[in-house]
């Protein structure tokens, strides 16, 4: 390792602390919106909660790792195919929230945009090349 990437059990905290922020983070947006703000977080005829909240974003945050560590053993740079696949996820994911109206509309596509954001850069910050390529990744 020349220094500029993270060892591999570097990199599995990283991402870890990546996919565990993104949650905490769609939490705090949650927690502003229905407790604080009272946008009674409904999505059709269920209310949306804490735990939904955060298990939502943590299994989005490890279907992206997956992804990535998939990425890294095919793509040629593998953080670049990341990025634009997962903003292009991102973008298809922000249609859902439009079935929602008012402050659910808002606090839905916020959590959306910043669990999105996180996991991307956080995920994109640790992406390794295939080695066998032309060395950059």
């Amino acid at each position: 390792m020349t220094g500029t990437r993270p060892a591999a059990g570097g990199t599995a905290i990283r991402r870890s602390l990546t996919v565990v922020a993104a949650a905490a983070a769609a939490l705090a947006v949650w927690v502003v919106a229905d407790p604080v703000l009272g946008a009674g977080m409904h999505a059709g005829d269920q209310h949306v909660g804490p735990a939904m909240v955060v298990v939502s974003s943590l299994v989005a945050g490890l279907a992206g790792w997956g992804l990535l560590a998939v990425m890294e053993r095919r793509a040629k740079r593998p953080a670049r195919t990341w990025a634009i696949t997962a903003a292009v996820v991102l973008g298809v994911s922000l249609t859902g929230p439009r079935a929602a109206h008012g402050g659910t509309f808002a606090a839905l596509t916020a959590m959306h945009l910043v669990v999105g954001v996180i996991v991307i850069v956080g995920l994109a910050a640790t992406a390794r090349g295939r080695g066998r390529a032309s060395g950059q990744g």
